[in-house]
């Protein structure tokens, strides 16, 4: 009964830890270049002092899903979708670099190409900054361009060009945050290098590859298995309180 109460107990409880990662991929279905994450399960020992009978199960996050959203046309002069497996190279909040397929840019007060959230877009020399300008122009291999202010509409100057990066895919992982980096153990000094390559489409931003349909089935059979383990963990007590009966009337 004991053991039987800790395998319904532990497995309720990552049942619910397996929802929360299946809920996160669904919320996140209409965001930008968003990856989803993957979930498994599987048997542990227990720890410390306890029968070597004892096991319970862990949900964790063995990775994330990298592959490619599809392409939505917007038109907009500044959204860009990555092309093939290459990364758009941002500065976070703590001034790391780390790398994301949103390409939704906007320009602050300051002149500075930013992220919808406010990451600092990474050019060859850093931060991307642009001067006053008329117009703004991204080409196919992330050159940014402006028309200077009072300049002739055809008078395009070359002021940066977008870093992007092509890292191998098994050395990435995603951080907390949900920007993509590399892997401790795959750091290289002094940055991601830029990749001559690399190509972005203007006017389109990348989908989420969640699969919405594929997430919300997930999250309805790991509904049914935690009512399954509240089961296991009700018959338990009841067995409980009838052997409890049966001593009380020896």
């Amino acid at each position: 009964m004991d053991k039987a109460l800790y395998i319904g107990m532990s497995g309720a409880k990552q049942n619910m830890l397996a929802q929360r990662a299946h809920a996160n991929n669904l919320a996140n279905v209409t965001t930008t270049g968003f990856k989803k994450d993957f979930a498994q399960a599987r048997s542990m020992p227990v720890y410390g002092g306890h029968h070597p009978t004892r096991a319970y199960a862990m949900t964790e996050r063995p990775g994330t899903d990298l592959s490619s959203g599809a392409l939505m046309e917007t038109g907009r002069k500044l959204d860009v979708a990555i092309e093939g497996d290459s990364w758009l190279a941002v500065q976070n909040n703590l001034g790391e670099e780390v790398f994301t397929r949103s390409g939704s840019l906007q320009i602050d007060v300051n002149g500075l190409l930013r992220l919808a959230n406010g990451e600092m877009v990474l050019g060859n020399g850093g931060p991307v900054a642009l001067p006053p300008f008329d117009n703004v122009e991204i080409g196919a291999d992330g050159t940014v361009s402006i028309v200077p202010v009072g300049g002739p509409p055809d008078q395009l100057v070359e002021v940066d060009r977008l870093k992007l990066v092509t890292p191998p895919t098994q050395a990435l992982e995603k951080g907390p945050d949900g920007f993509i980096r590399r892997k401790p153990d795959q750091a290289l000094g002094g940055g991601e290098p830029a990749d001559a390559n690399a190509r972005v489409s203007g006017g389109f931003l990348e989908s989420s590859n969640v699969n919405a349909v594929a997430e919300m089935i997930s999250n309805l059979q790991l509904s049914r298995q935690y009512e399954m383990q509240v089961k296991v963990m009700s018959t338990a007590k009841e067995n409980s309180e009838a052997a409890a009966r049966l001593l009380q009337n020896l």
